[in-house]
């Protein structure tokens, strides 16, 4: 394989810890809307087939087993038809995410890269790293103003003009507030592009949403002294 075509591979399939990872970019090709929510065994604790109804055409291409970012949260493909799709997730996953158990709901939607695929957002991986509380979300002129209280686990990972993952969407940290209790709220301005494009439209003060950091602030933290039982 020539060099140019090895590096790029790389970039789809990134290996960390012996293990190889999915990559996405938080750039959102559409939005979907759950359509179907199944128990996948009386046992409540036993987890949910979930059923995505996807725009014409965007399916295109895809096949059982691949890799779709789904609000954030890295799900393989276990059926699959013309304009839907269905994932599989734990009783785990279910307590870790935020949105992804409900008929009706609208989800961002990602296919993993590939070698044509263009590197606009961040390197994501789809493992959604906490769950966090909308604190504000308001119009601020033509645009709209998001702030997102993250837990003090994940407070750190942040800063000004860094990256974030909000429901899979990459966006830029315009202020982080810190709290007196080591959690922090992470300020975004959202323009109407984005609003029209992703499921954000639809939060409100209170919604809960799925948080991704960004992958070099969690390396870089886990170098730091004494860092590595954080992380």
């Amino acid at each position: 394989m020539p060099p140019q075509a090895r590096s790029a591979a790389m970039l789809a399939r990134f290996p960390i810890h012996n293990a190889w990872r999915i990559m996405f970019t938080g750039l959102i090709t559409a939005v979907g809307r759950i359509s179907h929510v199944q128990a996948l065994q009386p046992d409540a604790g036993a987890g949910l087939r979930v059923t995505v109804q996807a725009p014409t055409d965007w399916l295109r291409g895809a096949g059982l087993g691949d890799s779709i970012c789904v609000s954030g949260a890295c799900m393989t493909v276990v059926e699959l038809g013309a304009e839907s799709f269905a994932f599989d997730i734990s009783a785990e996953s279910l307590a870790r995410t935020a949105g992804l158990d409900a008929p009706a709901t609208l989800v961002n939607l990602e296919q993993s890269l590939t070698l044509s695929t263009k590197l606009g957002g961040h390197l994501m991986t789809g493992h959604v790293d906490g769950v966090g509380r909308v604190a504000a979300f308001e119009p601020v002129g033509e645009s709209w103003h998001l702030g997102v209280r993250v837990p003090a686990e994940l407070a750190r990972f942040f800063a000004y003009k860094g990256s974030i993952a909000v429901n899979g969407v990459s966006l830029t940290v315009n202020r982080v507030d810190d709290a007196s209790d080591a959690s922090a709220t992470v300020h975004i301005n959202l323009i109407p592009h984005t609003l029209q494009h992703t499921n954000l439209h639809t939060l409100q003060a209170g919604r809960a949403v799925n948080l991704e950091v960004d992958l070099i602030a969690r390396y870089v933290a886990r170098m730091l002294p004494g860092a590595r039982d954080a992380t």
